[in-house]
């Protein structure tokens, strides 16, 4: 079993998800890049190790079975358990998306990927997590994904959205129910929204650099026992629900 505190990081190859690697990286971590690309997994892998960090590759596509029970089985041959569960893996679903334009497939989609995805991995890493002396699982989320936000006159949100905006709504439901059936263990889990971080899911027309977007995961991942669960942050702190 690996002496060094072992993370994964699904979406790991690229934009937010890589800085999240390169973050816990550099506190001496080894990190796995889950990715469902092998270029762009081994690409990321490799640059990463050029800056020091201690990266092994992970092929992991979050929204296939056998994909996810193979990178659960690498992880556990190499590492023998797993300290940190990053889910960052996620789509847009692309548009439109009003929710009288929407193709029912689209939103059938991005809830495969962006909460089904993140069921099927968490319940595949969980025996693992349980191996740890301090377990943490960071969902990334979005604020977009609030309800109090989408109903308050005037606050920013994004455009309309009947795909993606609720599927990071559900991801939090889903946060709060593994929070309340994990209570009594040392599992912490809880959403995290990076910002309005420019990367291809929006087109590079964020505000905030990826780094910026990551650290609120590397906050949640470095929690003490103490620390909260079954929370939804950013970097500034709570985010309502």
């Amino acid at each position: 079993m690996s002496e060094k505190t072992t993370a994964l990081v699904t979406g790991g190859n690229k934009g937010i998800g890589y800085e999240i690697a390169a973050g816990l990286g550099a506190l001496g971590w080894r990190v796995g890049v889950g990715a469902r690309d092998d270029r762009r997994r081994t690409d990321a892998v490799e640059k990463l190790r050029a800056a020091g960090v201690d990266a092994f590759g992970v092929a992991l596509d979050v929204t296939d079975d056998a994909s996810v029970a193979a990178a659960a089985a690498l992880v556990e041959e190499h590492e023998g358990r797993l300290d940190v569960l990053v889910n960052n893996a996620g789509i847009t679903g692309g548009g439109p998306q009003e929710p009288t334009k929407v193709e029912p497939a689209t939103i059938r989609a991005v809830v495969e990927t962006n909460v089904i995805g993140v069921v099927r991995v968490t319940n595949a890493f969980l025996p693992l997590l349980h191996r740890s002396a301090s377990p943490r699982v960071v969902v990334m989320s979005s604020s977009v994904g609030s309800l109090t936000l989408q109903s308050t006159p005037g606050a920013d949100t994004g455009p309309i959205s009947a795909a993606y905006s609720p599927s990071k709504t559900f991801l939090n439901a889903v946060v709060v129910q593994y929070a309340k059936e994990l209570a009594g263990t040392s599992i912490l889990i809880n959403a995290a929204c990076p910002g309005f971080v420019a990367t291809d899911l929006n087109g590079f027309r964020g505000t905030r650099t990826p780094e910026q977007g990551a650290q609120v995961a590397l906050q949640l991942a470095t929690l003490p026992d103490d620390g909260p669960t079954g929370g939804y942050f950013s970097d500034a702190g709570p985010i309502p629900w």
